[in-house]
Formats: structure tokens, sequence, C-alpha cells
């Protein structure tokens, strides 16, 4: 195992942002090779817990020579969110600095172009910088996990369909309720990195990606945080490791994946008819039926008319729920995984900002 680090200047002097990667060399140079950060969004850590536990069976794997295929972790991929604390309170979802989403924006490449993202770093801000190095080393590899979590949610993922259903092995070893499959069409991490796959030659867009995932894995609530939780997701991870190839070990019989995949466009996201207090009526895990109240709204509280109720649209499975009890006119209570696409106008890419 080679520990490395990566500097990155900040934006006013004096400081500078550490980035600890865990690099592991294959015994077989045709093996797939691996790339999995987590904490994208410094302040979603079941995933840096899962990588403290796997990194330990790295270890002793690489000790054992049972290491096939190049692997490189980040348990921690985002110094500068982990250090925006604003009144107590850690700010690792959106840069402060640019109020941009620290999983968003990613250049959007063809894999020729790969070494180009290193090239004049000093041009861009901390933050970019940040994403650049993340990407060049992701595109180096042929599988790639990128492990955030949500509010309050059920283990789920975004998927790109050109991996569906190859990928179905991953969800399966993870016991995945939910995977969402999604169109590739934002700059997220996960699809920039499918993005120059799909691109490699000028002119060729690939639709299907044989031998390659690009993953974004959802490890429910951010408050999910438990040694044995972990334990589990690493032991999920191990497996779907010695399935690819990228490590040798006793292969588990897992059953197969039979939660639900649905196209983004059948998620349903509830959101907040007014502004108020929140009480939900139904948890995530609960498959729901359309009609069903799902929360009420405390907007005028104490009045007649003050409380109003929220209704799923259709029949579902609830994946997701904010762990908030405030809303804002119009703010995401609940993501409701469906069998038909929502009424409800969708633009292509992300279900959130």
């Amino acid at each position: 195992m080679e520990i490395s680090e990566i500097i990155i200047a900040g934006d006013t002097p004096g400081v500078e942002w550490r980035l600890p990667v865990f690099g592991f060399k294959g015994t077989k140079p045709e093996a797939p090779r691996t790339y999995i950060q987590a904490a994208l969004h410094a302040n979603e850590l079941p995933g840096t817990a899962l990588l403290h536990f796997l990194l330990e069976r790295l270890r002793q794997a690489d000790a054992d020579g049972a290491i096939l295929g190049d692997i490189t972790v980040v348990p921690q991929a985002n110094p500068i969110g982990s250090a925006q604390s604003h009144f107590g309170e850690l700010q690792g979802r959106f840069d402060l600095g640019s109020r941009t989403n620290f999983n968003r924006d990613f250049p959007l490449i063809s894999l020729g172009e790969r070494d180009d993202l290193l090239e004049d770093l000093d041009r861009y801000s901390a933050a970019d910088r940040l994403k650049r190095q993340l990407l060049h080393m992701a595109l180096g590899a042929d599988l790639m996990l990128d492990l955030h979590c949500d509010d309050e949610g059920l283990q789920y993922a975004y998927i790109d369909e050109a991996f569906w259903p190859e990928a179905a092995h991953l969800a399966a070893a993870l016991d995945m309720k939910a995977v969402f499959l999604s169109d590739g069409e934002s700059s997220a991490f996960e699809e920039a990195v499918a993005h120059a796959w799909k691109n490699e030659y000028e002119g060729r867009k690939k639709t299907a990606l044989p031998g390659r995932l690009s993953v974004t894995v959802e490890l429910r609530g951010t408050r999910d945080v438990h040694p044995a939780t972990a334990r589990k997701d690493a032991d999920g991870v191990w497996q779907f490791l010695i399935a690819r190839g990228v490590v040798s070990g006793a292969r588990a019989d897992l059953p197969a994946f039979s939660g639900k995949a649905v196209p983004l466009d059948n998620i349903e996201m509830i959101r907040a008819p007014a502004a108020g207090a929140i009480l939900f009526h139904r948890d995530i895990g609960e498959s729901v039926k359309a009609g069903d109240v799902l929360a009420t709204i405390l907007a005028k509280p104490g009045a007649p008319d003050g409380a109003i109720e929220v209704r799923a649209p259709q029949d579902g499975l609830i994946v997701t729920r904010v762990s908030t009890r405030l809303a804002r006119r119009r703010s995401d209570l609940m993501k409701i995984a469906c069998e038909e696409p929502s009424r409800a106008v969708r633009k292509p890419g992300t279900l959130e900002a």
C-alpha cells in the first residue's frame, strides 16, 4: 500500500488543503482498475466509515498478494468542505466561496483529454482544482464508486442506464432497496466520469460500456454512521470487488437484486406547498398508494385552516425524506420511486441542486 497526498493551495494566503490518497498495486495488468471515494459532500460520512473498514481488508489482501487490479481509495474527498463550519454547523454540500455544489460542474471531457485536467491548475479556484484532481484519478480506472448519503434514506444508487443491468450485482452486494437509472445529462462526478468514457473517441459516442461502472452510491442517511453498518457495507463492496475480479477471495452467495430500478422520470419529488412545520405521516421504506397522506404542513399553527395535507401523487416506495422539520415553500420533502413517470415536468440531469 502506498499513501500519498495531493496538496491544494488555498485561495487566500497561508491556507492549503491536503488530500490523502491510498493506492494498491495489482498483480494482474488485465484486471479492472478501481477508484473509490467518499465524502465529496463533506458532511456525508457513511462512506468514509465504510472505507475505513474496507482499507483494513485491502491492507491484508495486499499482504496476501490478493490485489489483482490497481485500486485507489480517497476516504475524505473534500478537505475544503470539511473546514466549512458556519455557526457550528458543517456546510459540506456547497462551496461557500462560489455557492456551487461540490458535486456539480465537473468538466465534461473526452477520455483523451484526461491529462489536460492537470494543466495550468493555478488558473482555477481551490474547489475547481480539487474537482480536476479527483476526476483525473477516476478516469484512470475502469470502475468508479462515489459514496454519498441522503438526509434520511434507504440504501440506493444513481446508475447511468449504460451500466444497467450489469451493475445489478453491486446493488445486490450492498443490499440496495432501489436504483435510480440516470440519464447522463448532468455535470455530477459520476456522470462526468461516464461522459468521458462514452466519448472516448471523437465523434463516436458509446451507449453501452461493458466492463465499466461509474455510480453514485447513497448509503442511507447522514446520521447512519455506525461501526456495524459500516462493516456490513464494506463487506458488500468487498464482494463487488471479488465479483469484478479486482481482488481474489471467497465469493458469497448473494441473492439477486430485488429492489426497484426506475428511471429518474419515475421519481416523484414531493415538495412542500407552503412554509411551516412538517409533520410526517409516512417513513422511508414504506410503500404508499396514490392519495395517501404523506405529511402535514403547519402553515398557520392554531388557525382552523392552518394545516395543509401533502398526498402521494401515485403508488410508490418512499426512498428518502428530509431531516429538517421546517419547510420553506416548494422545498423538497421526499423522493418516491414509482412504476409510472411523474406528471411533474423534470429537466434533464440531477433531481436536486
